[in-house]
């Protein structure tokens, strides 16, 4: 089993001028929360600025972190509305994460939470610099990675989360900054 039938890349889904334009759009328009949580108890300070906008009635959290939803801004409305369109596919949600620089990163995880459902399907557009999209097979020694360019698509098949652990890993000499949409279908609570 490779990563690669559970991933799918779709290079200049935005050109470079409108990546140009979203990326420095997002990252003056977006009101950034501090960047602090709480887990069983202990503070600390997520590696990234991150905002959540979801329809109506939709909640997600994660590490036991319920995230405070936003609505949907008129640009990632936008955005969202050509992503369901290539796709085929509809989202109720995004997940904005501001990586401000190579220090900025997310751990190994897979996005499985209930609130997800058995099988997810996320669509990941970055913006802003390249940085490595590292995956490594939760029962094998199995591992790669993807270079994600401004403008890239990255398609998570459901079983990627089933099988597949991924991170963005430190990049000490990175100085620029990244912008990552993921897009997601919460299964709203009854």
């Amino acid at each position: 089993m490779t990563a690669n039938k559970e991933l799918k890349v779709i290079e200049h889904f935005y050109d470079a001028a409108e990546c140009e334009v979203i990326y420095r759009r997002l990252l003056q328009e977006q009101n950034w929360p501090d960047n602090c949580y709480s887990v069983a108890g202990r503070a600390f300070t997520l590696p990234r600025l991150q905002t959540w906008h979801a329809d109506p009635g939709i909640s997600y959290s994660y590490s036991n972190n319920l995230l405070q939803t936003r609505p949907w801004t008129p640009l990632l409305a936008d955005i969202r509305q050509k992503v369901e369109h290539s796709l085929n596919f509809s989202f109720n949600s995004v997940l904005v994460n501001l990586y401000r620089n190579g220090e900025d990163y997310v751990g190994w995880h897979a996005d499985n939470e209930a609130e997800l459902g058995e099988q997810p399907f996320i669509a990941s557009l970055t913006l802003g610099a390249t940085r490595q999209f590292a995956f490594r097979h939760k029962k094998t020694a199995e591992s790669g990675g993807i270079l994600l360019t401004s403008g890239t698509l990255l398609i998570m098949q459901p079983d990627f989360q089933h099988h597949w652990l991924h991170s963005i890993p430190i990049d000490p000499k990175l100085t620029q900054g990244r912008i990552n949409l993921t897009f997601r279908k919460v299964i709203a609570p009854k």
